[in-house]
């Protein structure tokens, strides 16, 4: 399941230090590569609950190698893409395969906490998101080395191997539904809300071009993105069985909370992966395994974070930490210039690399502590979606303040706002009162109303 789980953040990460690179090979420019990014997040975000949500229903099994055998295609596909859109249309397909790992994931560590009685799997939960820490933050220059090796295809071809390990290890074993703990008969008799999921996905389209399009086409946009986004939210309020229960939804404001989070997360996280590697390249003239390499120490300030306060199911603490250092972080952003030195860059790396290693891990144990066990896999795979949503929105960032390339006076404008940004991050935490009690119950929790 580790393995599935680090399909997703590898693509995301190694990506990174071959825009440069694919811009040059197909003639284009930030703003176009830039839905590279957002053709996989945009993916990710409605791929993640729609698959959770058919997790609940059948089980991890049979949903996990689907999505596990749609990532090598996706692979092959991208490295023999002639052209920058049959390269986009390869992440879209990478973002669906990668979408079921994680909340068949949660899936099965829920189903075997009911079964056995045993309070949340905090060491389990610290692994996977230590994985995923891991490739995220080794993605660049593990990405800058197979660009150096053999050009940016390679960085597709890898997802081939990887592919062909999750089937054969998911084929030996992963459980039949039949031997899963969590009785699937009752989510298996609710019908499939594919109109809700339809809808759900139109809504998160239409913000993608929100964020994406051109300011002339933002008012017709708008509208369009109101009307679909409205009609899912009357969907869901009236039929039996919906894809997302807004009720339950609304009622359960601690689980709102860990969402709202996870998105400013990762709005600060992506923003900076993405627009201070670019500009490392273009900005600074560093080569793209240079690059990577000015992103490793982030990494290992990420997994030794990550490491210490894994087993710990207490998270608000994280949560304040890891707030407070963000905003010193992205501050040190403003700083930065054509001339400043290698260590300095290394050293704010560092700086992004903790609260990296912090803020997923809370957000994930609170998650557990607060969704309802019976919508599980969805909910986990809500939280991706918020997570991708802050992707998306990061990529915007970068399209907008790139737009004439990745210059030092687009850096300092997206560290404003990525202060901004980490300085609600920590207001919300501070507001949220409930996360006193996450971490601090005796038994396997339920969801807080």
């Amino acid at each position: 399941m580790i393995l599935g789980s680090v399909l997703n953040p590898i693509n995301s990460s190694m990506l990174a230090v071959a825009l440069i690179p694919i811009g040059r090979d197909f003639g284009a420019s930030p703003s176009q590569t830039a839905w590279l990014i957002t053709g996989l997040y945009l993916a990710t975000a409605v791929g993640q609950p729609v698959i959770g949500r058919l997790v609940d229903s059948f089980g991890p099994r049979l949903l996990y190698l689907t999505g596990t055998a749609l990532v090598g295609v996706a692979g092959l596909i991208g490295v023999l893409a002639p052209e920058l859109w049959v390269l986009i249309v390869s992440r879209v397909l990478l973002g669906f395969g990668t979408s079921a790992a994680y909340p068949a994931s949660m899936f099965l560590l829920r189903s075997e906490s009911d079964r056995t009685g045993l309070r949340s799997p905090s060491g389990v939960l610290a692994a996977l998101s230590i994985s995923n820490q891991v490739v995220s933050v080794l993605g660049p220059p593990l990405g800058g080395l197979l660009v150096g090796a053999g050009g940016w295809h390679l960085i597709f071809a890898v997802n081939v191997p990887l592919s062909v390990a999750c089937l054969v290890l998911g084929t030996l074993y992963l459980p039949r539904a039949s031997a899963v703990g969590t009785d699937l008969s009752a989510a298996r008799s609710e019908r499939i809300d594919v109109a809700g999921m339809a809808l759900f996905a139109g809504t998160l389209t239409a913000f993608m071009f929100v964020l994406m399009g051109p300011e002339v086409t933002r008012l017709p946009l708008l509208v369009v993105l109101t009307a679909v986004g409205a009609a899912f939210v009357v969907r869901e309020l009236r039929t039996a069985s919906p894809f997302l229960d807004l009720r339950v939804l609304a009622g359960n404001l601690p689980l709102l909370t860990t969402y709202v989070r996870q998105f400013l997360a990762f709005v600060t996280s992506y923003a900076f992966m993405f627009g201070f590697t670019q500009w490392l390249e273009e900005g600074r003239s560093l080569s793209p395994s240079a690059a990577g390499m000015v992103l490793l120490p982030m990494s290992a300030a990420a997994i030794l974070v990550t490491a210490i306060t894994g087993r710990r199911a207490e998270v608000r603490g994280k949560l304040l930490a890891g707030s407070l250092v963000q905003v010193a972080g992205t501050a040190l952003m403003l700083l930065i210039g054509p001339q400043t030195p290698i260590w300095a860059l290394v050293l704010i790396a560092t700086v992004i690399g903790v609260p990296q290693g912090l803020n997923g891990l809370a957000n994930q144990n609170a998650l557990y502590a607060q969704a309802d066990p019976a919508r599980m896999g969805s909910s986990a795979g809500l939280l991706r979606t918020f997570m991708y949503l802050g992707a998306l929105a990061a990529s915007a960032a970068n399209a907008a303040f790139y737009r004439h390339g990745a210059t030092t006076a687009g850096l300092h404008e997206l560290a404003w706002l990525l202060v901004g940004v980490s300085a609600v991050f920590l207001v919300v935490t501070l507001a949220d009162r409930s996360l006193r009690r996450v971490g601090h119950l005796g038994k396997a929790t339920t969801p807080e109303r």
